[in-house]
């Protein structure tokens, strides 16, 4: 008797627990969407901002998002997705091993800000890249880098051992199991650090303030790499605070809500069509 009420308890407070995150969720998605999504307008988007006119623009704040997104995801991926293989397929120092997972952990919980300060030392200044897109891009990199390995790294650990040894049976060499064999089956985790990393820089702004800069210049993808740009982060800090543009801000919150969900949906698309390739 008393072992069934104390489930009926757990199981309500578990119920309780799941049902007030949904509605902290839905309430905060809500209300930014309600106040955010009439104040966005064609001229909004699709202008860049001009002190001369007056006008408030954030063209080049989502290019310059985009930008970010692409130059990071380019250079992490690779490098996190090759450090998890490595760990996980050839490393066989176990201790070495474990000091790399313990001092990725550590940078996991580095707050940003610190990451803004030496992106801004080492790329910035020591470097030469002054400030930039490509800067801040390389700081997110590093920050970014733990969480892409360490998912990987795990995803590769799920990936049976029988697997490994029915390949190796049959003739393969290392490298061939490991692109044929191991990496197709840890798809799911190498899908889900390239959303954890795009949700990263979508909501970064302490690290690319000393490293990205403020500018709302419109340019090229090649070209705004190397000049100081803003993204919608930043834009939404300056908006807010600097000039007192609440509507705007929430306009651009709404944009980011809207981006991080079309992400979500495009690498659960990704992560299906990879997996119906590989069955």
């Amino acid at each position: 008797m008393k072992r069934s009420a104390y489930t009926k308890v757990l199981k309500t407070a578990m119920f309780a627990s799941v049902a007030l995150v949904a509605v902290l969720v839905v309430a905060f998605v809500f209300y930014v969407l309600a106040i955010g999504v009439p104040n966005i307008s064609w001229n909004l988007l699709s202008t860049k901002p001009s002190y001369l006119s007056g006008n408030i623009g954030i063209l080049p704040d989502i290019l310059n998002t985009v930008y970010m997104i692409v130059t990071t995801l380019v250079v992490v991926l690779p490098f996190g997705v090759a450090a998890a293989v490595y760990l996980t397929e050839y490393a066989k120092n176990k201790r070495v091993v474990n000091a790399i997972e313990y001092a990725a952990e550590t940078l996991s919980g580095v707050p940003s800000i610190v990451y803004g300060l030496v992106g801004m030392l080492f790329f910035c200044q020591f470097l030469g890249m002054k400030t930039s897109l490509l800067a801040g891009s390389l700081t997110l990199v590093i920050m970014n880098l733990p969480t892409v390995m360490r998912t990987t790294q795990e995803s590769l650990k799920t990936v049976p051992q029988s697997y490994r040894e029915g390949a190796f049976g049959l003739g393969a060499g290392k490298w061939r199991v490991i692109r044929t064999v191991v990496l197709p089956s840890c798809v799911d985790g190498i899908v889900t650090s390239c959303i954890l990393s795009c949700g990263r820089i979508l909501g970064e702004s302490a690290a690319l303030l000393f490293t990205a800069g403020f500018a709302h210049s419109l340019n090229g993808y090649f070209k705004a790499l190397h000049n100081a740009g803003a993204t919608l982060t930043i834009a939404l800090y300056f908006y807010a605070k600097d000039q007192g543009e609440f509507e705007v801000a929430y306009a651009i919150a709404a944009i980011l809500l809207v981006l991080a969900l079309i992400i979500n949906l495009a690498a659960n698309l990704a992560g299906r069509r990879l997996r119906e390739r590989r069955k």
